[in-house]
């Protein structure tokens, strides 16, 4: 079997997954400030610079069922050089783009390929390497996930008092590099994972149409009132498809995607959280930069959000040291109670001043960090190890949809909602305040239902892959016919 020299090398695998994830995740959150730099230069409406962020999303959602399929039939670490290359390649296309097609082409390779070694890499890093690495990979996944988006207004708002944007794009082509070569040299060849699995033509098609409707539809609220058939239409009938997505893997009798297998109480309690704890993140941030992107300079702005990257570091480090215990339950808990408090702080005032956002921004990057990965966790940890793709592509999709997607849903309610921008913020901001609540709520009501006392994850024999990590109940146990749940 042809390896690389660093095959098996913990700390290079680790950082080629880094350098793979950090790029696309850290520039989503940059463009913002970099956004009017690029549409002068390219010639393009800021219109078509926000259809073009749309679709990178989209291409970010889609790409997480991509993976899982191309996985099943395709040998998996000579898949990953592919995703490499098209990163890289996708990468150089948008830091030399003169026309704006090359920014679009490559700004969307950027997103879909990142997703496809996020699914393609992440996972052997958790399962692949004895029990004692898994605390460092929980670092590492929060630290890439939620610290890469925690930087980039810093980085944005940089490059942008800079009056340029090519410097940053070029920056993160040299990264996508150093994956690919870090990827070359850390070659295990692997066989697919059922070489024999049909592929899933309708959850293909269903995932494809459906996210690239429902992000295109988004995006038009730029330029289109709610209700116009341009925006609607697409945006409804591309969340009615995402849906029947789900729908269709719970039924069919070989999914692609394990729906049926997390329908018990952990998994679900821990996927609510994590989709009411990245839409409100996200949307809060955004809701709160755009407010002050007129009032403060652009590096001034992006150091405000600098608590968030810190509030990040922190909890990662925490993590490490509950996510073996039953305290991982009451963390998620505590994450989505402080992200509640992190946006209520920055909707102190109208518009938010800049110590809020900053005290603000900390207590959202502890909120979030203490909630979205440890929640992911608790959904892993009730399916067997050698499930932990699948459950991590159905998270990170579900994720990517409240994450980037509700965000221009409530600028655009702001927006609208009051003659007043500052009021209708302020308005927008307590919706925030009100998903990350209802994400807490969810969770002590489906633990609660299913009358379970949280445990303690069993990682070893999970590692094995012999059994879960933990019992998970089904759900409302309470409310079956014996009224018995086994503790």
């Amino acid at each position: 079997m042809r390896q690389g020299p660093l095959a098996g090398r913990y700390p290079a695998v680790a950082l080629m997954v880094v350098s793979a994830l950090v790029p696309y995740l850290a520039l989503s959150a940059a463009l913002g400030a970099v956004t009017p730099l690029i549409a002068r230069d390219l010639d393009m409406s800021p219109q078509a610079m926000n259809v073009t962020s749309g679709m990178a999303n989209a291409g970010y959602a889609v790409g997480t069922v991509l993976a899982v399929q191309f996985a099943q039939r395709l040998p998996q670490r000579r898949m990953l050089l592919v995703y490499g290359t098209l990163l890289v390649i996708g990468s150089v296309l948008t830091a030399a783009a003169t026309v704006p097609a090359m920014f679009i082409v490559g700004h969307v390779l950027q997103g879909l390929c990142t997703s496809l070694l996020l699914i393609a890499a992440v996972p052997p890093l958790i399962i692949g390497y004895p029990a004692a690495r898994l605390r460092t990979t929980a670092v590492i996944m929060n630290i890439c996930i939620f610290g890469a988006v925690a930087l980039g207004p810093v980085v944005g708002g940089g490059q942008a008092s800079g009056n340029g944007w090519r410097p940053l794009f070029w920056i993160i082509a040299g990264i996508a590099v150093v994956a690919l070569v870090l990827s070359v040299l850390t070659f295990q060849d692997t066989p697919p994972a059922d070489p024999d699995a049909r592929v899933d033509y309708p959850a293909l098609t269903l995932a494809t149409v459906g996210c690239v409707a429902a992000f295109l539809g988004a995006s038009e609220l730029l330029t289109h009132p709610f209700v116009d058939p341009t925006t609607c239409a697409p945006l409804f009938g591309g969340l009615l498809l995402i849906v029947l997505l789900f729908v269709h893997e719970y039924r069919t009798r070989r999914p692609l995607l394990c729906v049926r297998s997390l329908i018990s109480t952990l998994p679900v309690a821990g996927i609510a959280a994590a989709i009411c704890a990245a839409a409100a993140s996200v949307s809060a941030i955004t809701l709160t930069l755009t407010t002050l992107t007129h009032r403060v300079t652009s590096l001034r702005l992006g150091l405000l959000c600098l608590p968030e990257f810190g509030g990040a570091v922190v909890t990662a480090v925490v993590f490490s040291v509950v996510f073996r215990t039953r305290l991982l339950h009451y963390y998620v808990l505590v994450g989505l109670v402080l992200l509640s408090a992190g946006v209520a702080v920055m909707n102190g005032a109208a518009p938010p001043t800049p110590a809020l956002t900053a005290v603000g921004s900390g207590l959202v990057g502890i909120g979030v960090g203490a909630s979205v990965v440890p929640a992911l966790f608790i959904a892993g940890f009730s399916l067997r190890s050698t499930e932990v793709q699948r459950v991590f592509a159905i998270i990170e999709l579900i994720r990517a949809v409240a994450a980037f997607m509700i965000a221009p849903v409530l600028l655009y309610l702001a927006s609208n909602i009051e003659p007043d921008d500052d009021v209708g913020t302020r308005t927008a901001l307590w919706i925030c305040f009100g998903l990350s609540l209802v994400g807490a709520l969810v969770g002590i009501a489906l633990y609660a239902l299913g009358r379970v006392r949280p445990p303690s994850p069993s990682v070893e024999a999970w590692l094995g892959g012999r059994r879960p990590g933990w019992y998970s109940p089904p759900l409302f146990a309470r409310f079956g016919e014996r009224g018995e749940v086994r503790r």
